[in-house]
């Protein structure tokens, strides 16, 4: 299983981009996924993640209300919606496969890298006025 970043790019404070995670290799659908991301000089930071199913989610306090992460298992790709976007969220954004659907049931769970693998190269997302 691979999974590939998108849609990252330059966006000024108070704007919205869409990351998406493409999978090849394998199907999604057996697989939560977690989005992380890491700013320079910053720890790894969980963001959200996701069942396999896409019934159930979690996010990180720190971007709760702004950014939703979905799924379309038919198109192999999970997505995360990033709206009123901060400077303080300009980072690498990265996908990576899940333990099992269990890490959406608690945040700590969700947002702990020890619980993923199979991680993608990276998007970078950059918030500037």
């Amino acid at each position: 299983l691979q999974l590939v970043e998108s849609g990252g790019g330059l966006v000024q404070p108070g704007g919205s981009l869409r990351l998406s995670c493409a999978a090849s290799g394998a199907t999604l659908d057996d697989y939560a996924i977690g989005w992380f991301r890491q700013a320079p000089g910053k720890q790894h930071e969980g963001v959200s993640c996701i069942s396999s199913s896409g019934g159930s989610s979690r996010y990180a306090d720190s971007v709760k209300g702004r950014f939703t992460i979905s799924r379309d298992n038919a198109k192999n790709t999970v997505y995360l919606q990033m709206n009123s976007l901060k400077p303080e969220d300009t980072a690498t954004y990265f996908c990576a496969v899940g333990a099992g659907d269990h890490i959406t049931t608690m945040q700590k769970l969700c947002v702990n890298d020890y619980y993923y693998s199979d991680w993608g190269q990276g998007a970078q997302v950059t918030v500037s006025s």
